[in-house]
């Protein structure tokens, strides 16, 4: 399957798409915080509706997909949570200690906000997911989430430095118990159980 993928030129990625993605990222923030009047946001609206026509002209059908790097590495460019093309994501980086933890640092800005101030419980449940994932997923063997049970033990700040971390508690079979929370500086916030299962064509 691998040998499929498209490769994606890593020079590209990093002068022309991963500074786009962060330029919109930073408009989507404005945007909510704006108190710009009626004919500033006329004007930036015309503005950012032709630089969507000026990208659309060059399109990929779909959705982008998981690219190779040329150094055999793989990089989901548009993932939701860490997809350095995707302007939605954060986009985390994922980081795995020689012992099994898998962690990550980041904030989440006013585009994740559910209470006010707070991030939004969905939100919080995207970033458990895809950290928990990564815990069990090995190269060129993904596993998928099968079940994923949150405990929310209080409010998760916004604009606030936060830590999500996960490690495999145990494997049965085709299935990987995985544990992790989402904490704030000030302590725990979210903790997460998720059991994720190997595809048919992965069982050795």
């Amino acid at each position: 399957m691998h040998n499929q993928m498209p490769c994606v030129d890593p020079g590209r990625l990093e002068s022309d798409h991963v500074p786009l993605a962060e330029s919109i990222r930073r408009l989507i923030d404005v945007s909510i915080r704006t108190e710009a009047g009626a004919a500033e946001v006329a004007a930036a609206k015309a503005r950012i509706d032709s630089a969507a026509d000026e990208l659309s002209r060059a399109l990929r059908p779909g959705p982008f997909g998981v690219h190779r790097m040329p150094d055999g590495q793989t990089i989901a460019c548009g993932n939701a949570v860490v997809g350095v093309r995707n302007p939605v994501a954060p986009p985390l980086v994922i980081h795995h200690d020689p012992d099994g933890l898998v962690w990550s640092e980041f904030v989440l800005g006013v585009a994740y906000e559910g209470p006010p101030g707070k991030v939004h419980g969905g939100v919080c449940a995207l970033v458990l997911d895809h950290v928990l994932g990564a815990v069990a997923h090995q190269p060129d063997r993904p596993a998928f989430t099968g079940t994923l049970t949150l405990r929310y033990r209080r409010p998760t700040p916004l604009e606030r430095p936060l830590r999500a971390e996960a490690r495999i508690e145990r494997t049965e079979g085709v299935k990987i118990f995985a544990v992790g929370h989402l904490a704030a500086e000030d302590g725990l916030t979210v903790e997460a159980e998720g059991v994720f299962i190997l595809p048919r064509q992965y069982r050795g």
